[in-house]
């Protein structure tokens, strides 16, 4: 489905705290309709699990006010929208609806549907996933997905995807808040599924760019795997000289080592509030390129850190490790979230110059882990979005893993805040 190409292209988002499912829906609608002035092309939807008796009812009552409109969703622990005075809000823990419209011309929507059963296997030809999507990898489609958190091939989906969309970019998120076999909720197609993925592909006049910011910040400097088996580290080299580098003073360490004894070396470098931090909020981050001289935040993949093995000084993370990938401990804490999202922002900015006047909406997707809990106020990651990127409609919500690209490959992350910025090419 497609607008003519000389129309003007239009976003809109609107969020409705009411308790009531029909007033909310009658709010949001009713907001969106008038802001777009146009026939929708497009939409998503996201509700709080605060409505998780209803989510049933969800479909047939917005397909009596929308129908025919591609509309792919899902319910969420907290909800991002536009409230009341075009003002951006995170809404947590409490009654929220928020609904996206768009109307984009010369733009072909292709919202589709997977099942746990349908995906082909990883070995498969890059023509199997082409065929369970329905869209030519010639025509360059910009992904939306979603997931239901008990959808256990999710990183399945995204390398499957990357394999036969290479260069396509990939964002969304895993449905929260739901308990029990009635908890987890995804929208298409006006009706309600409990299993599997949904996501749009769009086609066309349009670019959807990625932030994805991990949280994080790194300390010391960064290491050579050595040796490494399956996702654990067994040994490890510095990298090159130990004295300040781009990410700050660098830790007195050895050539080379156990793990456990370059962090055991690292950690006696910190300040004691950094090694405070280090006991509960230590991350591993693996480079993605293997060819980038100089690191810099962005660059790297962030794991958890699972385990140790003190006899032979090991430490397993949450990824496959191969000897030659180059690691980088980093720690989490509010104010290194907060100076990681501010980062990327900046980057985007510069690279994406006048991106304000060209960008027609975004997406947010954030971990759970987020949001008012981390930062001790509400609202924190989406406005300082709209400090950097002013005017662009957001939505979206609070998810159990986020799914975004790093370093040109996607990811499925934690802690992490994505935003997917939706302009014409």
């Amino acid at each position: 489905m497609a607008a003519p190409l000389d129309d003007p292209m239009h976003w809109v988002s609107a969020l409705s705290t009411r308790p009531s499912l029909e007033a909310a829906i009658a709010e949001v609608v009713e907001r969106t309709q008038v802001a777009l002035q146009s026939s929708a092309t497009l939409g998503f939807i996201f509700i709080s699990s605060a409505f998780t008796s209803e989510y049933p009812r969800l479909m047939p009552l917005l397909q009596e006010k929308l129908p025919h409109v591609p509309i792919i969703g899902c319910g969420g622990a907290g909800v991002v929208g536009m409230g009341n005075y075009n003002r951006v809000r995170e809404i947590e823990g409490e009654s929220a609806l928020a609904l996206t419209l768009a109307h984009l011309p010369g733009v072909q929507v292709h919202p589709f549907y997977l099942s746990p059963e349908s995906l082909p296997d990883l070995d498969s030809s890059p023509n199997a996933w082409v065929d369970l999507v329905g869209v030519s990898p010639t025509e360059q489609p910009q992904f939306v997905l979603l997931a239901e958190p008990a959808f256990g091939k999710v990183n399945d989906l995204l390398q499957g995807l990357d394999f036969a969309y290479a260069g396509s970019t990939k964002v969304g998120g895993l449905a929260s808040g739901g308990f029990g076999s009635n908890g987890g909720a995804l929208f298409w197609n006006y009706r309600l599924y409990r299993e599997g993925a949904v996501g749009i592909a769009l086609t066309g006049n349009i670019v959807l760019e990625a932030i994805v910011a991990q949280g994080c910040r790194p300390i010391g400097q960064p290491f050579l795997v050595s040796e490494g088996e399956r996702n654990i580290m067994l040994a490890l080299e510095a990298q090159g000289d130990s004295a300040t580098n781009s990410f700050g003073r660098g830790a007195v360490v050895s050539q080379k080592g156990t793990p456990l004894e370059m962090l055991q070396d690292l950690i006696q470098n910190l300040s004691e509030e950094d090694r405070m931090l280090a006991q509960h909020s230590l991350f591993v981050g693996v480079a993605q390129s293997e060819f980038k001289q100089t690191l810099e935040q962005g660059d790297f993949l962030i794991r958890q850190l699972i385990g140790v093995d003190p006899r032979v000084g090991a430490i397993a993370i949450g990824d496959r490790i191969r000897p030659g990938q180059r690691i980088q401990f980093h720690l989490r804490d509010a104010k290194a979230s907060a100076e990681d999202l501010e980062t990327m922002l900046q980057r985007y900015q510069t690279r994406t110059p006048n991106v304000g006047s060209k960008a027609i909406g975004a997406l947010m997707f954030s971990c759970t882990g987020r949001g008012e809990g981390l930062y001790g106020q509400p609202d924190f990651d989406s406005k300082l979005f709209t400090e950097y990127l002013p005017g662009i409609p957001v939505s979206g919500f609070f998810c159990n893993g986020e799914i975004g690209p790093v370093g040109g490959s996607t990811f499925l992350h934690g802690f992490t805040s994505v935003f997917g910025i939706f302009r014409q090419r």
